[in-house]
């Protein structure tokens, strides 16, 4: 099934691209979660309205990128969520979390959809995330959970 991505999905592509996936991924995970639509051919123009959004947003060039990449790398992130005795989190922390702490810590304003966390924070202690800046920059952010 042809679909374009409205958001970035990682390892499929950028919002505009074009993009043939299995039907089940289409119809059960990207178009209900609003990552995609169904392509059809009104649907170019939409795919050059997304791009022109995209361009605004994005960090257009490397030298960009590895510029915020050193100010996250400089910040120290630190997160205070509700835990268990045991140091268990009620929940997880979020990448939505992750980029307000960011945010909260002096660092610069990083999308959420750019943060990805390898498996679920779910413990208290030091955390390693990564900030997805550029398609070749990847920033690592050390994020301190603690206890409220």
């Amino acid at each position: 099934m042809k679909i374009i991505l409205t958001h970035e999905v990682s390892g499929l592509g950028t919002a505009g691209d074009v993009v043939d996936v299995k039907d089940g991924y289409a119809r059960n995970y990207l178009v209900p979660r609003g990552f995609a639509i169904r392509w059809t051919k009104g649907g170019e123009q939409d795919v050059a309205q997304i791009r022109r959004a995209r361009k605004i947003r994005e960090i257009a060039t490397i030298e960009q990128a590895n510029e915020v990449k050193g100010q996250l790398e400089g910040v120290k992130v630190r997160l205070v969520t509700r835990a268990g005795e045991a140091g268990r989190l009620f929940g997880s922390v979020t990448p939505a979390d992750i980029a307000s702490a960011i945010k909260a810590s002096g660092g610069p304003e990083v999308d959420k959809r750019r943060v990805e966390v390898g498996t679920p924070i779910k413990t208290l202690g030091s955390h390693q995330v990564s900030v997805r800046l550029h398609a070749d920059v990847v920033a690592k952010v050390g994020v301190e959970v603690v206890a409220a």
